[in-house]
């Protein structure tokens, strides 16, 4: 009698596992996008004069194409449990149609997770070295990536391993040459506070009533880079949608300074609250304004405070650049 080979627990529970992982991942960078898009602030506990997840989504790296990083990484991580679980929801009484959706969502699996995994490679190297703050949510999706990795090598049987690790030669060569591109025009000498900036922030809001007509008080002052871009963003037709009552949009006016932002409020600003004396609603509804503060450059959508280093590269500005705020 020829006794069965048992199969091995890890390769039983793989895709489940593989797809909770991948739902962490998803639910991490949905909170990320969601505060990115929204301006608001990531739940991040940071130390004096430490760094922290808030000047990660606000540094270059932080977007790509005009869209949140965490966007893409939120749409990795979808991809990622779909692929583990599509073998398990596809009813098929054809086994070797099922077994061909089984190897081709395990390579797309491996694909995806050598990818993902190299990519963070490169995001740790970033914030280590460039950005130099403590990102929680960074560390974990990057845990979730290499875990992803390693399930996805551990959790089937590979007949041949030099697929493996061609596989692995080729997708981290593109994925490597891929993101030096994405970010091939990242200035590291403009990442806000590697030049001695002053970070900003208005959170928790002042018990101070803000006024209709200004909100606010502007306290920081203008150098000339903060005016220079300011012109800069009225010659190209910029557009800045706020509320007076917004601590967002405030930080924006703290971070151009109070020279500065005359300039943004004269040919830049819309005012959305419909109580101000400067409000255009109508203006707002038409541009579909979901959050604020949000600006719309060249047709394209950014939502959210935005450091001036970041308006400066998407607007191609070429004036100074030692911006004396960051958020």
């Amino acid at each position: 009698m020829i006794r069965r080979r048992s199969t091995p627990w890890i390769h039983k529970w793989s895709r489940p596992i593989i797809a909770a992982i991948a739902g962490c991942g998803t639910l991490v960078t949905g909170y990320l996008t969601i505060e990115k898009l929204t301006g608001g602030s990531a739940a991040c506990i940071a130390q004096a004069g430490t760094r922290g997840c808030n000047d990660v989504l606000s540094s270059p790296w932080g977007t790509v194409f005009g869209q949140p990083l965490a966007l893409f990484g939120c749409l990795a991580y979808i991809s990622m449990m779909i692929f583990a679980l599509a073998p398990l929801v596809v009813n098929s009484e054809n086994s070797n149609q099922r077994k061909q959706i089984e190897n081709w969502t395990w390579l797309l699996l491996l694909v995806g997770a050598i990818a993902m995994s190299v990519f963070s490679g490169y995001l740790m190297y970033v914030l280590a070295f460039q950005i130099k703050a403590l990102c929680p949510y960074c560390l974990a999706s990057a845990f979730f990536s290499l875990s992803l990795l390693v399930l996805t090598i551990l959790g089937r049987t590979w007949e041949d391993i030099g697929q493996i690790l061609f596989t692995a030669l080729i997708v981290a060569m593109v994925t490597l040459i891929g993101t030096l591109g994405v970010y091939a025009g990242v200035n590291t000498s403009q990442t806000p506070g590697s030049t001695g900036q002053q970070r900003i922030s208005f959170i928790p809001t002042p018990a101070q009533t803000p006024n209709p007509e200004y909100g606010w008080e502007i306290t920081t002052n203008s150098g000339e880079a903060e005016i220079a871009l300011a012109q800069h963003l009225a010659k190209v037709g910029a557009k800045e949608y706020v509320a007076y009552w917004c601590p967002h949009c405030h930080e924006q006016k703290l971070i151009f300074g109070k020279e500065a932002y005359q300039i943004i409020n004269e040919k830049v600003k819309v005012e959305c609250a419909g109580d101000s004396p400067k409000g255009k609603p109508e203006l707002c509804r038409a541009a579909n304004i979901q959050a604020f503060p949000t600006w719309i450059i060249n047709g394209q959508t950014y939502s959210g405070v935005q450091n001036l280093t970041e308006l400066a590269k998407i607007t191609d500005y070429t004036g100074p650049t030692n911006f004396k705020y960051f958020k």
